[in-house]
């Protein structure tokens, strides 16, 4: 069921309330605290855009496995893109761009039961209809700006529940390989020469050639090894 909210602070603290049950989705046409990943704001004009956190009680899958829930909710979100024409590619971890550009931040959270996942809360933020962004903000585009065109935002929201439903079906139902190669398949800048950076501000250049089950970058250096990276152990520098 789809809750609709004109206003709230965060659309994933309000999914963490034990009234919203598997499936459901929290919607607001503005969120005044809404988070990103690395601790980053969410910044959206208010009803030109989607932001609203999807809850799963995925039970049937392992801990070490949380990975693939990511991996299905970010190929649901580019086959929602593709609905509207728009090629879209998966940034690791969990954003979705098109060209060099972002147009879907997802923030995903669990809660654990022993070795099992119990309860996930996906905030997902898409750029619908904003055409003006704040400057601070790098490299933003919305699917306004990709096909001049305006859409309605609750349309966009029910054809995305389909787009998961079925990758999230395929988890269900253990394709965890058809999902995995589709991701790496679907990866931004695969095969690609580009510039990272490490946490201590070391830039190098490597070619991504895919991703861990686990959930691993592989990076392949300039002198042919390949490293295998976690979540903020390494970064892209896109200009």
């Amino acid at each position: 069921m789809i809750y609709h909210l004109s206003s709230t602070t965060s659309t994933n603290d309000d999914a963490k309330s034990e009234r919203y049950r598997d499936g459901d989705i929290v919607w607001a046409d503005f969120q005044s605290a809404g988070r990103g990943q690395r601790g980053h704001q969410w910044e959206s004009r208010a009803g030109e855009n989607l932001t609203f956190s999807v809850v799963l009680e995925p039970r049937f899958l392992p801990v070490v496995e949380q990975f693939l829930l990511s991996e299905a909710v970010a190929l649901s979100l580019v086959d929602l893109l593709a609905l509207y024409g728009i090629d879209a590619r998966i940034k690791w971890t969990n954003d979705i761009y098109v060209g060099d550009s972002k147009i879907v931040g997802i923030l995903i959270e669990h809660i654990y039961s022993g070795s099992n996942l119990a309860r996930t809360v996906v905030g997902i933020g898409i750029n619908v209809n904003q055409s003006e962004f704040s400057p601070l903000l790098p490299n933003p585009t919305s699917m306004a700006l990709l096909t001049a065109r305006r859409f309605d935002t609750e349309r966009v929201l029910h054809d995305f529940e389909q787009c998961l439903h079925r990758c999230y079906a395929l988890l269900r139902e253990g394709e965890k390989q058809a999902l995995q190669s589709r991701y790496n398949s679907l990866l931004y800048r695969l095969d690609e020469p580009h510039t990272f950076a490490l946490p201590d501000g070391t830039r190098f250049t490597g070619t991504i050639r895919g991703v861990k089950p686990m959930g691993d970058l592989l990076v392949e250096d300039e002198n042919g090894v390949v490293k295998g990276y976690l979540f903020k152990e390494i970064e892209f520098v896109i200009r």
